[in-house]
């Protein structure tokens, strides 16, 4: 292990529409409080400006990737996905995340726990915090990463190599609850887990257009309040317990598209609106819009013959592949669903935490220095 008390090695990217810090599981303490302690650390929370760590003061920017080679015969990497708090001394480990997940092939080449292929490299994932399994496919022309391409994503200036991301079907139930339809604290909603538990609620149920932009949403006290009973009495009814702690289930509203795609989103990340939408809550989201009699149904704009739904977010779309089967329980199940991220490397280098014995100074007063 070569962590100390002075400095870590670290690789911060940008993975999707979000940014972390990854890390080789042996450069980090195996202990998980002590792990978590120097995350804060590095990542300078807790602190609304992260001032004094890589944090970027928001939950996309303050997340964690732990990576190691993986016992599991069916992977080539183990992932733990570590969501840090930006003003909170919390270190979660209850999700997944689809975004970072983008940059997890390419850090396994970097570090040297997978060999690359001449042309393509194709590296297969266990999500440690789920047990799913995703296989990620990139270029490395010559036996090199390759970051530079064409992809675009929207919530990402510019361009970059596409990563193809594949999940296989997983052996959770694609309904939690067991039903299409559930009403939950007076709001009739569905709840999906493709990948991400959510819980999708049409925006107009909650006095919204679903159109509005993040800021607008989160200034909304009445909308903060519904939507924070909504979850807590969602986490129960999906099976995942007391979540008042936790970052799922994500809420996300559905209204009609307006730009061309499937269905437009906001999605709540529990309190911040995301900018854009995670990967495997937009993979819940698509397979949400394909169950008949989902409340996302009448909402979307007609399914074409292919697998492809396009899904809107505040900063542009998001380009699922998804299809469903029926299980022999009569439910529907996922049978296919893939995406194109993008992911670049920003630094690779020696982090140095804030020392254990010191404390985030206060933020300054409004109107202080800068």
């Amino acid at each position: 292990m070569t962590v100390s008390a002075q400095e870590v090695r670290c690789l911060l990217m940008r993975g999707g529409t979000s940014k972390g810090a990854y890390f080789l599981a042996g450069d980090l303490p195996a202990e998980p409080a002590a792990r978590d302690d120097l995350l804060l650390r590095v990542m300078g929370s807790p602190d609304p400006r992260q001032i004094d760590g890589l944090g970027g003061a928001h939950p996309l920017t303050s997340k964690v990737a732990v990576v190691s080679s993986s016992a599991d015969p069916e992977a080539d990497v183990d992932y733990l996905f570590l969501q840090v708090g930006v003003d909170k001394p919390e270190v979660s480990d209850r999700q997944n995340c689809g975004n970072l997940l983008a940059g997890v092939g390419p850090f396994a080449v970097e570090r040297g726990l997978v060999a690359p292929g001449p042309r393509e490299t194709a590296v297969r994932i266990r999500m440690v915090n789920s047990g799913d399994l995703a296989t990620a496919t990139f270029p490395t022309p010559g036996g090199r990463v390759e970051y530079a391409g064409n992809a675009e994503i929207s919530g990402v200036p510019g361009t970059a190599a596409p990563v193809v991301i594949e999940f296989p079907p997983g052996s959770a139930p694609l309904l939690p609850t067991g039903h299409v339809r559930d009403t939950v604290a007076g709001i009739e909603v569905t709840c999906v887990d493709n990948g991400m538990p959510t819980v999708l609620i049409p925006a107009e149920s909650l006095e919204v257009t679903g159109y509005e932009d993040p800021k607008e949403l989160e200034e909304n006290p009445e909308l903060a309040a519904r939507l924070h009973e909504l979850r807590l009495a969602a986490g129960e009814l999906m099976g995942l317990g007391d979540v008042s702690a936790t970052t799922v289930p994500k809420l996300t509203l559905l209204a009609p598209p307006r730009h061309g795609g499937a269905v437009a989103t906001r999605t709540f990340i529990p309190v911040r609106c995301h900018t854009s939408i995670g990967v495997l809550g937009a993979a819940s989201v698509a397979a949400g819009l394909r169950i008949e009699g989902s409340v996302g149904a009448p909402l979307a704009a007609p399914p074409g013959d292919g697998d492809r739904l396009r899904i809107e977010h505040p900063t542009g779309f998001t380009d699922i592949e998804s299809s469903l089967t029926t299980g022999p329980d009569g439910l529907p199940r996922a049978r296919r669903t893939a995406v194109v991220r993008t992911a670049r490397k920003i630094f690779d280098g020696t982090v140095f935490p804030r020392p254990a014995a010191a404390s985030p100074l206060p933020a300054p007063p409004s109107g202080g220095p800068r």
